[in-house]
């Protein structure tokens, strides 16, 4: 079920050759409207979760009341509570030499998101996508709402690990039950649009942060709405392409029928198409391949390498930077909002950029302007030119993470291809583990983290000049054809 394309007589791109999937249910009906728009809402609690740190231990001012000034070692510290009531740092005094437990919190939060991506990732080629998703959000919305009434720091950690586990969970499976529903030519659009829900969640965050000012309080609110997504279990089905793939044929054709009706498709040749197909795919089962097969040629090495290091970037960058601007002075409700704006502005921007620009070249481009605004942060005193040059630096990074999703799907040949995009998602995990102790470096000096957050996307825009460009070119089978891209001049062109 490839992306095929051949050009027609006048050298023009005609839309890609359809899958018997798209053929049965078309390319994007109206059911894949309504598909897209419930399973969309999943990415608001991962943004909530994802960036709730910001309001669970904002920047907080305190003095010792045996010294009447802020010294360490400090043991009876008394905060300032004009802005926030009650956070996690004023809760379990994480100060002085307890305030690295502030960011050992979020990275074991991130943590939970990578085991979660990898767990939930096996889980749903095993039993579906639909059944994994509901798990990770009944995890979601009981471990969220546990997390606001947990007595000590290391349940509330512990807890925080479990929600991130299900964040990484319903972010895995939800992406694939959309891009298995929607046509080829319609995934770059769509998974740009994907993100969208996690913009505007951002967006929403210091809203809920302003309104809640207990951290308890604020942890409750981004964790009850996630009891909407519960109706998945009505609403959401399990995918055809895993029916067909594990031989459910009758459950496949029962929800392929249903979808073509609302699209208006036809459906007298739903099940001796199917069938056929089903005899064929039995036939014609290509052999796996698996992480070791990335590793043992050197041209698939290298673009795995720089892929990953690509994902380690953006994810370092993204979150710390939106974490750190959460630190800057100033208005935190208006720095975080304003933040995550222009992140919403560059979501959008990357849908006609990845269809008139390669993806490589947006990728170096964007890498070299989130870098360089990084640097102009470092040497700027904070204010207002601060959080403009942060949010730039956000967005740069942000249109790269939306890109290199698909530079990855496209980069890497069907057989590899999942894992190939586990390693990188794997990745982007550990530079969002390692960002939250860069931002405690400001204790250091106030330029060291921008500096250390400019350096990673400098590199990594350096290195993407190794990778070769993927748009307009098919996407590869074989570990043989995946060995030979890019190698040449002249690469095989869709058509």
């Amino acid at each position: 079920m490839e992306l095929q394309q051949h050009k027609n007589e006048n050298g023009a791109t005609p839309s890609p050759k359809k899958d018997l999937i798209q053929k049965v249910i078309g390319c994007f009906g109206k059911y894949q409207l309504y598909l897209c728009l419930v399973v969309f809402l999943v990415k608001f609690p991962v943004a909530f979760h994802q960036m709730a740190i910001i309001f669970l231990s904002p920047k907080v001012s305190y003095i010792c009341a045996s010294t009447n000034n802020e010294t360490c070692p400090c043991s009876d510290p008394i905060y300032d509570t004009s802005v926030f009531k009650r956070t996690i740092i004023m809760e379990w005094d994480l100060i002085c030499d307890r305030k690295w437990l502030t960011s050992f919190t979020q990275t074991l939060f991130q943590l939970g998101t990578l085991f979660g991506s990898v767990f939930f990732g096996m889980a749903s080629d095993r039993f579906g996508r639909k059944n994994p998703l509901l798990v990770a959000v009944v995890i979601q919305v009981t471990m969220g709402i546990t997390a606001a009434y947990v007595p000590d720091y290391w349940s509330f950690t512990f807890v925080r690990f479990l929600v991130g586990m299900s964040v990484g969970g319903t972010m895995v499976t939800s992406f694939v039950i959309v891009m298995e529903f929607v046509g080829a030519q319609y995934r770059d659009v769509i998974s740009a649009l994907y993100q969208v829900p996690f913009n505007l969640g951002h967006m929403l965050l210091p809203v809920f942060g302003y309104f809640c000012r207990d951290y308890s309080v604020f942890q409750l609110s981004i964790s009850v709405p996630v009891i909407v997504l519960l109706s998945y279990v009505i609403l959401v089905p399990e995918t055809p392409r895993w029916l067909i793939a594990v031989n459910r044929t009758e459950e496949a054709i029962t929800i392929l029928e249903r979808v073509a009706k609302i699209n208006k498709r036809p459906t007298d040749a739903i099940r001796t198409d199917i069938e056929a197909f089903q005899a064929s795919l039995e036939k014609n089962k290509l052999k796996k391949g698996t992480v070791l097969d990335l590793f043992r040629t050197p041209n698939l090495r290298k673009n795995l390498l720089a892929m990953s290091f690509n994902w380690l970037t953006c994810s370092y960058c993204f979150y710390g930077v939106s974490q750190y601007v959460g630190q800057l002075s100033g208005d935190v409700f208006i720095n975080v909002a304003a933040s995550a704006s222009v992140t919403l502005l560059g979501t959008l921007l990357s849908i006609p950029l990845m269809k008139v620009i390669g993806r490589r070249t947006i990728v170096i481009v964007f890498s070299f302007v989130c870098a360089f605004c990084l640097l102009v942060l470092a040497v700027i005193p904070q204010g207002t030119g601060s959080v403009v040059c942060a949010s730039i630096g956000v967005v740069a990074s942000f249109i790269v993470f939306v890109v290199v999703y698909l530079y990855c799907t496209e980069l890497f040949p069907t057989v590899v291809r999942n894992a190939a995009i586990g390693v990188s998602s794997m990745s982007a995990r550990v530079g969002s583990m390692v960002a939250p102790f860069v931002i405690s470096l400001e204790d250091v000096a106030v330029w060291l983290p921008p500096v250390c957050f400019a350096l990673l996307p400098l590199i990594a825009g350096c290195v993407t000049f190794l990778l070769p460009e993927t748009k307009g070119c098919e996407f590869m089978t074989t570990i043989e054809e995946g060995e030979q891209f890019g190698k040449k001049k002249t690469s095989k062109t869709k058509a």
